[in-house]
C-alpha cells in the first residue's frame, strides 16, 4: 500500500495533539488549584479584600480629583446627592442629609456671629450622644474650627487639663452636661474661655446660650475666608484614655479622618444598610468609622444615647438594624443576657468593631444567627490598622503580602523587662518570626501620619522610633504586642502595661482572661498583676464576677488553670465582685483594682489565694496576709 500524503498525517496529528495539550492545562490547573489550598488557603481572600481596598482607594482619589477632599466635603457631597435620604435616626427625631446640613449651617451661622469664632480657632465640644452633637461638629467644620471631643464623664481636673492642651477659644457644652462645668465655670471664663451651652436659655449669666438663636439664623453655608484645607492639617483632637496619666489630646489629619470613612465598606456594608450605634460619638470609633462610614456610603445610621443591652435586640427589631459597631465588652454584655424573642428575629447582618474575645465571639455566633463578624484593630493616633475579613474566630486580621501593600507594618523583638525594641550591634531593630509575639510598629508617611499630641512634645516623640532598619526612617510605636501566626492570621496579644512579669516569666492579661472566661461559673474576669513585698514582678489577680445561682468553686477553677495554663501565669488572687467597672466604651477599668492590691483591710470584697497544697482557691485572711507579706508564706 501506498504511504499516506504528508497532510493527511498533519490533520489527524492536530486533535490528538490539541486534547493532550488541553489535557495537560487542565492537570497543571488542578494542581496549582490543590497546592494553593493547601499551602495558602486564604490567597483568594487576601487578593479580593486587596482589590476592594484598592477600590476604595481609587474612588477616594476620584472624589478628590473633583475637589471632594475632606470629611466635611463628603457630607456635603452626599447631602447634594442624596438630600432626602434619612441620615441620622435618634429617638423620635428622623433627620436627611438636607436636613443635617442646613441644621449644621445654622449653627454655624450662629457660633460664627455670636460666638465670633472663625477660621482656624479651637472648639472643645462637650456633649452626650444626641443628633445635635454631629450638627454643632459639621457646623463648627463649615467655619474652619479645629474640634476637640471631651469625654462626658470628665471630672474638674481632667476637664481644665484638657482645654488647656488643645489650646482652646471656646467650650460648647449639651444642655444637659452643664453641671458637669459648674465647678470650673468661673475658672474657665476668667481665663478668657467662652463658653456656649445648646439650649434655649441658661441659669448662668457667664454662659451664651445657642438653640435661641438658631431659627433665625440662615440655613445657608456662611462665607470664610480661611484657605483650601491640607489633607496633613489638623482635623480633630480626640483624647486619648489616659491610662498612663491625664487624657491627652491626640492630632487627627484630615486624610486620616477620611480613610477612617471607608472602614464600614471594607467590612462589607452597604448604601441600604442602617446602622445601629450606641458608642459614645467622641470616640474615634463612633464619630469617624461609624457616623464617617454612613456618610461615605450614603446609609443611615440609628443614634441612641447609650448602650442598653435589654434593649439592644428590641431596637434591631424596631428600627430595621441591618448592621451594628461593637467595641470592647459589649458583645460579652449580650450574651448574658436573658433569652429574649427579639434576638433571633432581627435583621442584623453585620456586626464590625474590635475587642471581641474568642469565648465571647463562639456564644455570639450560636445564640444570635448567622451575623457576619469583622473584628478589627484601630488606633486614635494613627492610621495602621487590620479587618479580619475571614470568618476565622479570634484574629484581628491577616499580615499577608497583599495586606502589606496596602499599609506597611512589621512587629519587632522587644526586651521582655522595658518592651523597648532589642537592637543590633549597628543599631537597627529585628523583626520577630512568625508564632512570636512583637511590637507593632508602621512606618510614618502620608497614609500613616502622625501629627503627635497637643501640648506634650515629649509624649510625641516617644512615639516614634528611628532608624528602625535603615538610618533615617520613622516608624510610629503602636504598643501594643502582635503575633503573626503561621497561616499569616494576626493575633492581639497585650497592651504594653497588661502584660506583667512573674516568677520571671511573661503574664498576659488577655490570654489569662480567656482562659477563666470558659468557666460557665464566671460571668465576668478582669486580670491585673499586683506588687507583693520581697518579690520580682507582679503576683496574678483576678477580679470575677459569678453567675447568678453560682459559689465560687475553688477546686474546679484549680483543674482548669491546671489544664490550660502554665503555673507560673494562673492568678495568685482572687476578688469576688458583683460587676466590674468599665469605661464608656466597653473596656476594663483596673487602676483602682491594681491600686487597692489583695490586702483584707482595703478590699471589702470576698478575696481568695490560690491554695496549692489543697488544690483550690482558699479564703484569704487578714493573718493570712501578713504571713505572706512577711515572708513566712511563700508565693
Amino acid at each position: 500500500a501506498a504511504d499516506p500524503p504528508s497532510a493527511y498525517l498533519s490533520l489527524t496529528r492536530q486533535p490528538v495533539t490539541m486534547s493532550w495539550a488541553i489535557s495537560t492545562l487542565a492537570v497543571g490547573m488542578v494542581t496549582l488549584l490543590l497546592i494553593q489550598r493547601k499551602f495558602y488557603p486564604y490567597f483568594w481572600d487576601d487578593l479580593m479584600y486587596y482589590a476592594r481596598v484598592r477600590r476604595v482607594g481609587s474612588a477616594m482619589m476620584a472624589r478628590m480629583k473633583r475637589g471632594v477632599v475632606t470629611y466635611l466635603q463628603c457630607f456635603e457631597l452626599q447631602a447634594r446627592n442624596i438630600p432626602e435620604k434619612p441620615f441620622i435616626v435618634f429617638e423620635e427625631q428622623t433627620l436627611t442629609y438636607r436636613a443635617v446640613d442646613a441644621r449644621s449651617n445654622r449653627f454655624a451661622n450662629v457660633l460664627k456671629s455670636h460666638c465670633g469664632l472663625k477660621h482656624g480657632d479651637v472648639v472643645a465640644l462637650l456633649m452626650n450622644n444626641e443628633a445635635d452633637f454631629i450638627c454643632v461638629w459639621l457646623g463648627l467644620c463649615k467655619l474652619g474650627c479645629e474640634v476637640a471631643f471631651l469625654n462626658f464623664n470628665i471630672k474638674s481636673q481632667s476637664l481644665r487639663h484638657c482645654l488647656h492642651s488643645c489650646g482652646a477659644k471656646a467650650l460648647v457644652v449639651g444642655s444637659d452636661l452643664i453641671r458637669c462645668v459648674e465647678e470650673v465655670l468661673l475658672a474657665l471664663t476668667d481665663a478668657g474661655l467662652e463658653v456656649w451651652v445648646a439650649a434655649e436659655s441658661s441659669s448662668h449669666q457667664s454662659v451664651g446660650t445657642l438653640l435661641d438663636k438658631l431659627e433665625s439664623a440662615s440655613p445657608e453655608k456662611p462665607e470664610t475666608d480661611g484657605p483650601q484645607p491640607n489633607l496633613m492639617n489638623n482635623f480633630l483632637f480626640i483624647f486619648t484614655s489616659g491610662t498612663t496619666g491625664l487624657p491627652k489630646a491626640a492630632r487627627i489629619s484630615h486624610i486620616k479622618a477620611v480613610m477612617c470613612m471607608a472602614f464600614l465598606r471594607l467590612c462589607g456594608a452597604r448604601v441600604c444598610d442602617r446602622v445601629y450605634l450606641t458608642l459614645p460619638l467622641y470616640h474615634m470609633s463612633a464619630s469617624l468609622l461609624c457616623i464617617g462610614g454612613c456618610i461615605e456610603l450614603g446609609a443611615t445610621c440609628v443614634l441612641k444615647r447609650k448602650f442598653s443591652a435589654s434593649q439592644f435586640w428590641k431596637d434591631c427589631v424596631k428600627y430595621e438594624i441591618t448592621v451594628f459597631q461593637y467595641i470592647g465588652e459589649l458583645c460579652r454584655y449580650l450574651v448574658n443576657q436573658p433569652k429574649t424573642a427579639e434576638e433571633v428575629a432581627h435583621k442584623v447582618r453585620l456586626a464590625a468593631g474590635s475587642g471581641l474575645r474568642a469565648d465571647v465571639w463562639k456564644e455570639f455566633l450560636r445564640r444570635f444567627g448567622k451575623i457576619q463578624i469583622r473584628e478589627a484593630y484601630g488606633l486614635t493616633e494613627a492610621s495602621i490598622g487590620f479587618v479580619n475579613y475571614t470568618d476565622e474566630i479570634g484574629p484581628i486580621g491577616r499580615a499577608s503580602y497583599f495586606n502589606k501593600l496596602n499599609l506597611p507594618f512589621e512587629f519587632l523583638k522587644c526586651d521582655p523587662h522595658t518592651y523597648e525594641p532589642i537592637r543590633t550591634d549597628t543599631g537597627h531593630c529585628i523583626k520577630v518570626s512568625k508564632g512570636q509575639a512583637g511590637l507593632l510598629v508602621a512606618p510614618v508617611m502620608f497614609t500613616n501620619p502622625f501629627l503627635g499630641y497637643a501640648g506634650d512634645k515629649a509624649m510625641s516623640e516617644r512615639k516614634l522610633l528611628r532608624d528602625v532598619f535603615k538610618s533615617g526612617d520613622v516608624y510610629f510605636n503602636t504598643g501594643d504586642l502582635m503575633l503573626q501566626d503561621h497561616r499569616d492570621f494576626v493575633y492581639f496579644k497585650d497592651r504594653i502595661g497588661d502584660t506583667f512579669r512573674w516568677k520571671g516569666e511573661n503574664v498576659s492579661t488577655t490570654e489569662v482572661s480567656e482562659v477563666l472566661g470558659c468557666l460557665d461559673l464566671l460571668l465576668d474576669v478582669s486580670v491585673y498583676g499586683v506588687t507583693v513585698p520581697g518579690y520580682e514582678g507582679r503576683a496574678g489577680m483576678a477580679a470575677v464576677v459569678l453567675k447568678d445561682g453560682h459559689g465560687l468553686d475553688g477546686e474546679r477553677l484549680y483543674s482548669h488553670l491546671l489544664h490550660t495554663l502554665p503555673p507560673y501565669a494562673w492568678p495568685c488572687f482572687l476578688r469576688v465582685q458583683t460587676c466590674l467597672d468599665m469605661t464608656d466604651t466597653f473596656k476594663q477599668q483596673k487602676g483602682r483594682l491594681v491600686q487597692q492590691g489583695f490586702s483584707p483591710d482595703t478590699v471589702q470584697q470576698p478575696l481568695f489565694f490560690l491554695d496549692a497544697s489543697q488544690k483550690t482557691y482558699s479564703p484569704l485572711t487578714a493573718q493570712l496576709y501578713d504571713d505572706m507579706v512577711s515572708g513566712k508564706i511563700r508565693l
